[in-house]
């Protein structure tokens, strides 16, 4: 019983070890290092921080993602445009796409719903199976 639990706890370690982390988008990598705002960017990270609603103009829904890169990302959802993600909690994994902007914190991703005019490229959150937007 005791080679079989080592054997697994060897099994885990090595499978944690060698799995690949979640790819740092390179249009937010180049952005950042070059201080610029750039586009439509995509991609995951973990909720490391939930911040109060910003409830001047429209309300945002706003939390910290932390890439696997270390970077930082605020992120500001309009939650009078899209469903708040009630069910956040630090240490979820978010995916995103929205628009970035930099900031010496490592930048701010909003844009994170559809646009009710028709004339900016929709955004999205995926939380736990679910799309915001």
């Amino acid at each position: 019983m005791k080679k079989l639990l080592l054997l697994a706890i060897i099994a885990a370690a090595a499978f944690y070890l060698n799995r690949q982390p979640a790819e740092v988008p390179q249009e937010v990598v180049d952005a950042y290092a070059l201080r610029q705002s750039e586009g439509q960017v995509s991609g995951e990270g973990t909720v490391s921080r939930i911040l109060g609603d910003d409830s001047v103009g429209d309300r945002h829904q706003r939390f910290i993602l932390t890439l696997d890169s270390g970077r930082t990302l605020l992120i500001a959802h309009n939650i009078d445009v899209a469903p708040r993600i009630d069910s956040l909690r630090e240490g979820d994994t978010v995916s995103f796409s929205g628009e970035y902007e930099w900031n010496d914190r490592g930048g701010v991703v909003h844009w994170t719903h559809h646009d009710p005019q028709g004339q900016h490229e929709a955004g999205w959150l995926k939380h736990r199976g679910r799309i915001y937007q």
